[in-house]
């Protein structure tokens, strides 16, 4: 039976500081749980490296449309100016790209935070308008002075167990 077959979404534990998230991770870690989620006020040095996150490589994404774009409004500009409308003002060249710079910079620009946003939103699963974390009354307080860690389990006893002897304030069990 998985998680979602059960009827729960996860276990939700509670601590009193940032250290002992961190002991409590390394040791649900040890024991062989990899889903977990954890959520504290700041950041808590280390824990990242324990639930093993990883960037996404936004910024090569946003890089990439940004270039490709420029280059495109770019050519756009060059086309209708050199080829298909060529107009001489003042004796100047066909292709005066100085004037082609202002629009290649900001199709650029737009579109490189456009990457960015989507790209943003894609992988973190958004936009999600309910959580079963928003039932949980304490989790109101993980933005001041909670110390929360969401265990996603096929064994549910075992890792409350494991919770408990790591010195959570308390367990509870997520409903979806």
């Amino acid at each position: 039976m998985t998680v979602g077959e059960s009827g729960h979404h996860g276990l939700i534990a509670r601590f009193d500081s940032g250290d002992k998230l961190l002991a409590a991770t390394r040791r649900l870690r040890a024991a062989g749980h990899h889903r977990l989620d954890a959520h504290a006020p700041f950041p808590v040095p280390g824990l990242a490296e324990v639930l093993e996150y990883r960037e996404y490589g936004i910024p090569r994404i946003a890089l990439l449309a940004a270039t490709i774009t420029a280059g495109i409004a770019f050519l756009m500009q060059w086309y209708s100016a050199v080829i298909d409308y060529p107009i001489v003002v003042g004796g100047k060249p066909l292709n005066s790209w100085p004037a082609f710079l202002p629009v290649t910079f900001k199709v650029g620009i737009f579109n490189a935070v456009m990457a960015t946003a989507i790209t943003m939103l894609v992988k973190n699963r958004l936009p999600r308008f309910h959580h079963p974390l928003f039932d949980e009354k304490e989790f109101s307080e993980s933005s001041t002075d909670g110390f929360f860690l969401v265990v996603h389990s096929d064994e549910p006893g075992a890792a409350e167990e494991l919770l408990q002897r790591c010195g959570a304030r308390s367990v509870r069990e997520l409903q979806p």
